[in-house]
């Protein structure tokens, strides 16, 4: 009986091993081919061969202002557009956790933003930001604000992508953190409410401790969603004026698609890959923490 069921499972076993061997080659082999191209030399414009120079990619990109430019731009998004997405999403899915009349509407709507195919919403906001006839400046005139070049400003384009994505991620943000709320048992409330606790009292010590876990992963998903951002750089600004609105996603495009320096491109990625893994680590290793307590 036992060799029975051992050979169900080994003939298991056998249907699908071809697709864990068709899924390591398709995930690990790209992740060891582009770390071999970022230890050389590559450029693949003038048609050279790759020539491996070790680690010299890597202090290249400690040294490269325009890089660093780009890590700027990438931490505004992280600090600016993730967390104000948090601090809006926590707000209006404390608002949307009772009930009341048109709840299910209201919450429907809330979401559409996120819906949108992201070229809809980078259209949608490029004719919002428009100098002349835009509706934003046009808001701003009947208040007797100046217009603001949202776009050709080289101090205020890297924040008109940052707005942009927070209209279109806080309902993720929304939605993922009303889904934990309402896994709150209503008991607790009502024994905060029995033991005399105030509504900033109950906020505090009832609801946050509980939602920590997911704030802790809604928030590392869009970090890391974040650090990747790309599409409303390129159709905004595409990343200017000059490298004023740079995100370190679309420089790495530029870098190995337009001027074809591939093996430089692949050390800035896995540079980019050390930073997320370091922060996903520290999220993590907190959340860990957390429960031991």
């Amino acid at each position: 009986m036992f060799s029975l069921v051992k050979q169900v499972k080994l003939i298991g076993f056998f249907f699908v091993l071809p697709t864990i061997i068709l899924l390591l080659v398709i995930s690990i082999f790209p992740l060891i081919y582009s770390f071999w191209l970022s230890l050389c030399q590559w450029n693949i414009g003038t048609g050279g061969e790759r020539m491996f120079i070790g680690v010299h990619n890597y202090l290249n990109l400690l040294t490269d202002e325009r890089f660093w430019n780009a890590m700027k731009n990438t931490g505004l998004e992280l600090i600016l557009g993730v967390g104000v997405q948090f601090l809006i999403g926590l707000g209006i899915a404390l608002l949307l956790n009772r009930t009341f009349r048109g709840k299910n509407l209201i919450t429907t709507l809330y979401l559409l933003p996120m819906m949108i195919s992201p070229v809809v919403v980078g259209c949608i906001w490029r004719i919002i930001y428009h100098y002349q006839y835009g509706p934003l400046n046009y808001i701003f005139n009947q208040v007797r604000i100046a217009s603001v070049n949202w776009l050709g400003s080289g101090t205020v384009s890297i924040f008109s992508i940052i707005i942009a994505d927070i209209w279109e991620w806080t309902p993720f943000m929304m939605i993922t953190l009303l889904a934990g709320l309402q896994a709150i048992p209503d008991e607790l409330y009502e024994a905060a409410r029995v033991d005399g606790a105030t509504r900033w009292q109950t906020f505090s010590a009832l609801v946050v401790p509980l939602l920590t876990p997911v704030m802790i992963v809604v928030l590392l998903i869009r970090i890391m969603d974040a650090f990747k951002i790309f599409d409303l750089v390129v159709l905004l600004t595409m990343g200017g004026p000059g490298q004023s609105s740079e995100t370190v996603s679309f420089f790495n495009y530029l870098t190995g698609f337009k001027y074809f320096n591939m093996g430089y491109a692949s050390a800035m990625a896995y540079f980019q890959l050390l930073i997320i893994v370091i922060i996903a680590n520290i999220f993590l290793k907190s959340w860990k923490r957390r429960e031991m307590i």
